[in-house]
């Protein structure tokens, strides 16, 4: 009988080695504790042991079953400490890492647009929002465009139906009107920048969007030296890119401003060798700029005469192009998670 019993418990132990889950350990308490265990069998048998052996016997059995329900009751603590989880027949350790969850991110054009509210908060800069449905009074009249001007053409701007006190309404154009907004309801000296959407009609290629971002900035005060704006344009640049870029400033046109300038900078997708993006000239025009035209100031209520300012107009989508060496505007738009994951 000492021997059965000594048997028993070395295979008790050598499949308490192979268990892995809580529901296999109760399996195993059933199979030799159980009502029709293996020690249920054995302690029935004592009946049939003589009146001298059955107290010494006795005893023994009822002292290893203690010592298995001691076994049983350890390892299942053991079980717990270790946060073992049963799910059917399978186990989990709930101390490893979980599953990463998948987040999103904010989009490239997102990014650029924070880069430079950053810049130009540190600049002493206020942010500005304007609405997309804006008139022709702010996005033409009060930027000195002529009545005749082309891009008063549906050809050019997407007109509404409705009017507003016979003025008409349409997607703005460009951010420029906003700046009127601003001064209109603002006292100069003033330093602020408006970023947004805007509207265009014209054909889409890799350079050329519907709809796109630009990020506006305007300076106003007693005197606002050329230099001034010079420096503002190559301080936003190496901010966005984290080194000194190469820009040019050439003479332009623009009924806004007065000297106008076309702000020019070196392509960094093909780094000014040429390719689609820069229309293979290694340049990229990125933001018209120039003090504004004294027009502007006087539908913005302010005197032109007393006060000076400086203007720039920056496209986002292109600038984001030049950051992250994206060669099609398109793909902002394409709502592609393969194109938007990697941002």
């Amino acid at each position: 009988m000492q021997e059965k019993l000594t048997k028993i418990k070395e295979t008790v132990l050598a499949e308490l080695k192979n268990s892995r889950t809580l529901e296999e350990l109760e399996k195993l308490k059933t199979k030799y504790l159980g009502r029709h265990g293996e020690l249920r069998t054995i302690m029935q048998d004592l009946k049939n042991l003589s009146e001298k052996e059955k107290p010494v016997l006795g005893q023994l059995v009822n002292e290893f079953k203690n010592e298995l329900e001691k076994i049983f009751n350890e390892t299942k603590n053991v079980f717990a400490s270790q946060n073992f989880s049963v799910t059917g027949s399978k186990f989990y350790d709930l101390t490893l890492p979980g599953k990463k969850i998948p987040l999103g991110s904010l989009h490239p054009v997102t990014q650029v647009k924070d880069d430079l509210n950053r810049a130009f908060l540190s600049l002493g800069f206020e942010i500005y929002q304007g609405p997309e449905i804006s008139s022709e009074k702010y996005v033409f009249d009060s930027l000195n465009f002529p009545p005749d001007h082309p891009a008063r053409e549906s050809m050019d701007t997407f007109w509404l139906e409705n009017q507003k006190n016979n003025d008409r309404l349409c997607l703005r154009p460009h951010l420029t009107g906003e700046s009127v907004r601003y001064m209109q309801n603002h006292k100069p000296p003033l330093r602020f920048v408006y970023p947004g959407r805007v509207f265009r009609s014209e054909t889409t290629d890799a350079g050329h969007e519907r709809c796109f971002y630009q990020y506006e900035a305007l300076i106003v005060d007693k005197q606002v030296p050329f230099t001034a704006g010079q420096v503002m344009i190559k301080a936003i640049l190496k901010e966005v890119f984290g080194r000194e870029v190469k820009i040019r400033m050439r003479p332009g046109f623009f009924p806004f401003v007065e000297p106008g300038f076309e702000i020019d900078m070196q392509c960094l997708v093909c780094g000014g060798t040429g390719c689609s993006v820069c229309k293979h000239n290694g340049w990229l025009e990125m933001m018209p700029g120039g003090p504004p035209h004294p027009n502007v100031f006087k539908a913005g209520g302010i005197d032109p005469k007393e006060w000076q300012g400086f203007y720039i107009n920056i496209g986002l989508d292109r600038l984001t192009m030049m950051k992250y060496a994206i060669n099609d505007i398109r793909l902002f738009h394409s709502a592609d998670l393969r194109f938007l994951k990697q941002f």
